[in-house]
């Protein structure tokens, strides 16, 4: 059966009431700019078929209290995955977004995708049976990794850091899901999808720009994720900087910002030094614990991220650019620099309402992303038809 506009308009509902945009018969009739009547009877269709549950009073404002409507809890569970270079976050949420389980553990991405992903598969089966939940309850899957997805197939593409990946379609990995969705994206642009909803939409164009071993950018437009024609949005980490085309970027080109500016390229001048230092995070630390070269070294990629930035705000004028990753342990040091720079380059008008800062979620951005991935697919109007069949 396919969907109709009644799934569609069910979906909406849906979508408003997990977001927490609109929680009361009342504001799903003001947001969706429908009668009341007909807001009733969608509720009530979705009461009847157990997606939804009204969940308490909300507050009067002179007459009966507004009833509160949430996702039921028992309609179904997501499950989410975060994927880095040496770590493995998973979780199981309910459809309304709200974690039931999590598990956290070491591992290699440079292992290649069957090992990686059936230690995902396996953890997953954990987490569900904790929960006496099986595959039979699992409405929708997202993934973040940590390299370029085409997003339309979930398939790897080039990717710097992962060995063994490229052109892996990881849908296909799981077999026992094949008729949920499964979304697969770049972790940078689940953390930018995270922190936003996260925040409840406080900000609806805003951009989330991870410093780690590389150098990647996640775009909010108008509230939702922004990935591009071919899902290549954000790659910022390419920009060329001017005065440094001696030095080769792992992509083939020179003077990339990620070659450059990145905790990667940190690592290797301050080991070249004879510091110690093997990850960002070892940077980090020595540059928290006092460390001259660390410091200065921090201070100058600062800038220099501020200079591809500030091109970046000239263009697309967020009103919000938060900062995550291993250098943010330095606290408003890095964020200060940045800054300096950006509302130095950039005019008045693009900067007047202008935020920087580190993102409140922290590294728990890219698994609040998937979970929100997934709940947004899992509420499609086209999974609504399987969800009342």
């Amino acid at each position: 059966m396919a969907a109709t506009r009644e799934h569609e308009a069910m979906s909406a509902l849906l979508a408003l009431i997990a977001s927490g945009r609109a929680v009361t018969r009342t504001e799903l009739a003001a947001v969706c700019g429908l009668s009341r009547s007909t807001v009733t009877q969608r509720v009530n269709r979705l009461l009847d078929a157990g997606l939804a549950v009204e969940h308490g009073s909300g507050a009067s404002e002179g007459g009966r209290p507004p009833t509160v409507l949430a996702l039921a809890p028992g309609s179904g569970v997501l499950l989410a995955a975060d994927l880095g270079a040496t770590h493995a976050r998973l979780a199981v949420a309910g459809l309304g977004g709200e974690i039931l389980a999590e598990s956290s553990e070491d591992l290699v991405i440079d292992h290649g995708p069957d090992r990686v992903l059936g230690r995902v598969r396996d953890g997953w089966h954990g987490l569900l049976a904790s929960l006496d939940r099986g595959a039979r309850d699992v409405r929708g899957i997202g993934i973040g990794v940590p390299g370029p997805v085409e997003f339309s197939t979930g398939t790897v593409v080039r990717p710097p850091i992962m060995a063994g990946w490229d052109g892996f379609r990881v849908p296909a990995f799981f077999a026992d899901h094949r008729a949920v969705p499964i979304l697969v994206d770049n972790d940078v642009n689940l953390m930018a999808l995270g922190e936003h909803r996260g925040s409840r939409a406080a900000e609806d164009s805003l951009l989330y720009i991870k410093i780690g071993t590389g150098i990647g950018c996640g775009t909010v437009t108008a509230g939702r994720l922004y990935r591009g024609s071919a899902g290549a949005a954000g790659d910022i980490g390419h920009i060329r900087l001017p005065g440094h085309e001696q030095v080769v970027c792992h992509c083939g080109n020179t003077g990339c910002v990620e070659a450059v500016a990145s905790g990667a390229a940190l690592v290797r001048s301050l080991r070249a030094g004879g510091l110690d230092v093997a990850t960002a995070r070892d940077v980090a630390r020595l540059a928290v614990d006092g460390n001259t070269a660390a410091r200065r070294a921090l201070r100058v990629a600062a800038q220099q991220i501020g200079e591809i930035l500030a091109a970046v705000v000239s263009f697309h004028n967020p009103g919000c650019i938060l900062i995550g990753g291993a250098f943010t342990a330095l606290g408003d040091e890095v964020l200060a620099e940045i800054k300096a720079v950006v509302y130095s380059r950039v005019l008045p008008l693009a900067t007047r309402n202008l935020r920087i800062e580190a993102g409140p979620l922290g590294d728990r951005a890219a698994i609040v992303g998937a979970i929100a991935l997934a709940q947004e697919h899992a509420l499609a109007p086209g999974a609504l038809v399987r969800l009342f069949g």
